[in-house]
């Protein structure tokens, strides 16, 4: 960037060789300028500097601040309280009312904070990540699932009843039912818990997809 000094010299410059005779577009073109630069420069003009008009413009049909609070109150009125700005300025516009346009009502409910969940139903909820399970020692962590097995007959299944401990990958209890029933499959785990010498609560059961018997701890 030209420092101020520089600037002035290049005035200077020109104005000495056009003070002698030269033309401007000619004595600046030798110096490495254009026209309007040093135009600029002559009034004093920055390149940094903002010349549109600070003037803050208003709208003539603007609403004033009555009118926005008016516009508020029947937003959350006990008829409109649950309905989007595309609903409340049709249903107004039915009883001979006019308050303002579909798009000025959303610009007041947003300015206000108050244009999501309008409906009457639950807000949305954050939800966390479920904590993860791990084993470090057999009959620690077992998973579980029923998996269909096709038969000689089309659309008809058994249904293989599967544990395997999570830590040694070892299938503790299987066993192939011809139905899906939470009564085979607590049959099949407490047979498990006999076999494995398990103590209560030392065993967490853990499934992905849902099961007919409760997970948990076992």
């Amino acid at each position: 960037m030209t420092s101020v000094q520089q600037r002035q010299n290049l005035i200077d410059a020109t104005t000495e060789a056009i003070t002698a005779g030269a033309r401007q577009d000619q004595a600046c073109a030798v110096l490495g300028l254009s026209s309007r630069t040093l135009q600029r420069w002559q009034v004093g003009e920055t390149q940094a500097e903002d010349r549109r008009s600070q003037r803050q413009y208003s709208p003539t049909h603007a609403l004033t601040e009555s009118e926005r609070a008016e516009v508020l109150a029947v937003a959350n009125s006990a008829e409109f309280a649950d309905c989007p700005p595309s609903q409340i300025v049709p249903r107004l516009a039915d009883q001979g009312i006019y308050l303002a346009s579909e798009s000025t009502f959303y610009r007041i409910l947003k300015a206000a904070q108050q244009l999501k969940h309008r409906r009457s139903e639950r807000p949305s909820q954050s939800r966390t990540k479920p904590k993860a399970l791990s084993a470090t020692a057999p009959n620690q962590l077992y998973s579980w699932d029923i998996t269909y097995l096709p038969t000689a007959i089309k659309g008809q299944f058994y249904y293989l009843y599967l544990f395997l401990d999570i830590f040694s990958r070892q299938i503790v209890g299987w066993q192939v039912f011809e139905e899906e029933s939470s009564h085979y499959a607590s049959e099949l785990l407490r047979d498990i818990v006999e076999r494995q010498h398990l103590q209560p609560g030392q065993v967490t059961l853990h499934s992905d997809n849902g099961s007919p018997i409760p997970t948990g701890h076992k």
